[in-house]
């Protein structure tokens, strides 16, 4: 009897230890929303869709089996319906965004600390920051179809190939202007941001997720 009862306290807090509070949801939610907000050009009302959207995966991840779960497909497909096709494939490309978090060495991890400092905030906070404490994702799948936040079809060509004025294939996703000057891509770090795509960042970007 007290071995099974010392078991159930063992299983308790193995769940404990993995699933993560509302206020370490809501914090990891907000940094990795401002740099979608920021990369993806999102307008206000997607940023607040997008926060929403982040908080519900995370605060729905219960155990590493959940990371790629169904609540992880409900995130892309709710993701899907706020963003624009272009958004929507660069999303998909950058698995920081994609693939957000890890579960490693009893600690959740983000990917998205090996590419920005965790100090560093490019957006003013979206209002969803104060008010939503989540529960979209357990609403009809079509609750952010309804918000018409997307102002671009899904079955508009993706803006993962560009191509320049000439019809040259230009890879790297840079634009021209009218004029032929070279105007840089979206992919571009402003002056305030400590960005390191070599992934060496030396802050862990981890979090014990205990509540």
């Amino acid at each position: 009897m007290k071995k099974m009862m010392m078991m159930a306290v063992m299983m308790v807090m193995t769940i404990s230890a993995n699933a993560m509070s509302y206020t370490k949801a809501k914090n990891e939610a907000l940094f990795l929303s401002d740099k979608m907000a920021y990369e993806l050009n999102l307008n206000e009302a997607q940023f607040d869709a997008v926060y929403e959207i982040n908080l519900d995966y995370l605060m729905s991840v219960d155990s590493p089996a959940d990371v790629y779960g169904p609540w992880w497909n409900r995130r892309n497909a709710d993701l899907r319906l706020v963003l624009t096709a272009w958004q929507f494939d660069k999303y998909m490309e950058l698995s920081y965004f994609y693939r957000p978090m890890t579960w490693h060495n009893g600690t959740w991890t983000f990917a998205v600390y090996h590419h920005y400092d965790r100090a560093r905030f490019l957006k003013p906070h979206p209002k969803a920051y104060k008010s939503y404490k989540g529960g979209n994702n357990r609403k009809p799948a079509h609750h952010y179809a309804d918000k018409r936040m997307n102002n671009s079809p899904h079955s508009s060509p993706a803006a993962r190939d560009h191509k320049d004025r000439n019809g040259a294939h230009n890879p790297s996703g840079n634009h021209k202007d009218r004029n032929g000057a070279h105007r840089p891509s979206d992919n571009h770090k402003d002056r305030n941001v400590a960005h390191n795509p070599s992934g060496n960042n030396r802050r862990s970007g981890h979090f014990s997720g205990r509540k």
